[in-house]
């Protein structure tokens, strides 16, 4: 194979990032929709504990 002047990859963290967000509200708006506001903040507490502990147990 001829490998000549391969240039870097472009950098698509933040599309991918806003890509999420966006995926993540719509997400909420439908469990919103579906099961009510209790339902979507049980979800975001719960989400914000596991990310918390993946976060504490990356940093050790």
């Amino acid at each position: 194979m001829n490998r000549h002047n391969l240039g870097s990859a472009p950098n698509y963290t933040t599309a991918a990032l806003i890509t999420l967000g966006v995926n993540v509200f719509c997400a909420m708006y439908l469990l919103w929709a579906t099961l009510g506001f209790a339902a979507v903040l049980f979800v975001a507490f719960a989400a914000n504990v596991v990310l918390t502990r993946i976060d504490r147990h990356r940093t050790r």
